[in-house]
């Protein structure tokens, strides 16, 4: 049994049902946000799932100097709680350096920490601290370099910071050059991370999975088996789903490459929840 996991007022693993964390890649108006956040709202409360709105408001690791960022830290933390208020649910965005941590925490119900920043103790450090003082969550996803094992090092610096309400995000280990790919072995490993007080909940990262790292001045992607993969984690088991979607991905500021179609992501999740329950009881009973 995992250990849970709490944003605002969505519990993730210790027997959970499936939580989503989704939205658009950075935060582009308050009115996509808006649009976004109210139908992936409406399409959780009818599956009975809880959900965390996800935006950035900074993309500080792209793959070109003159890709769009979002907004920054005052304006974005603004729309940020704006939207939080407005949707009326819990809200996550991305912590990039340790002296944003505070104003995050904020601001918002679960501090993300990049899967590239992973293992940055100075990082790690202030923002456990910093969700430990206002109650919040963190999510740390898996560096695409790390074995499930090492995320105990992530999970560790946060305990020493005083913060135990944490998730971890799978999105994929590099294979090779311009490809990721989803280790479901490795998945089960690190939903059983044997951490001090019980193994963090997992969340599967459905959309940045398929990403074609690198491969141009923008980063690619496969989103076509963004669904494949959304099944397969579901039927593995894992406490959350990440996923971002846009009203038109094409013309998305960041991610435009992996990013969903809104209208297509409830139907998604109907059928991972239905998945997730199935492979759930089948748990219990066996």
């Amino acid at each position: 049994m995992s250990r849970a996991c709490r944003v605002g007022g969505v519990e993730i693993g210790a027997g959970r049902r499936l939580a989503v964390v989704a939205g658009p890649c950075v935060l582009e108006s308050f009115e996509i946000g808006l649009r976004v956040g109210e139908t992936l709202r409406e399409a959780c409360a009818g599956l009975g799932l809880g959900y965390v709105f996800k935006a950035s408001f900074d993309k500080a690791n792209r793959s070109s100097v003159s890709s769009a960022r979002g907004p920054g830290l005052g304006a974005g933390l603004e729309t940020l709680a704006r939207l939080r208020e407005r949707l009326g649910v819990p809200v996550t965005t991305d912590v990039h350096l340790p002296e944003q941590a505070e104003a995050v925490a904020r601001a918002v119900d679960l501090l993300q920490v990049p899967a590239f920043l992973c293992r940055q103790s100075d990082l790690l450090a202030a923002v456990g601290e910093a969700a430990a003082r206002h109650g919040r969550g963190v999510n740390v996803k898996k560096g695409q370099f790390l074995s499930p094992a090492e995320m105990l090092g992530p999970v560790r610096k946060l305990a020493a910071a005083g913060c135990a309400n944490v998730m971890l995000t799978e999105r994929g280990t590099f294979f090779g050059y311009h490809r990721l790919v989803n280790d479901f072995i490795g998945v089960g490993d690190l939903m059983e991370l044997p951490a001090e007080g019980g193994a963090p909940p997992v969340c599967f990262d459905v959309t940045h999975s398929t990403q074609l790292p690198g491969a141009d001045e923008q980063t690619g992607g496969r989103p076509e088996r963004a669904p494949l993969l959304a099944r397969a984690a579901a039927a593995a088991g894992v406490h959350a789903l990440f996923v971002e979607c846009h009203p038109e991905p094409a013309k998305g500021a960041s991610d435009s490459a992996t990013m969903l179609a809104l209208d297509s992501v409830p139907g998604l999740l109907r059928i991972a929840a239905a998945i997730s329950d199935a492979a759930s009881a089948h748990k219990e009973d066996s």
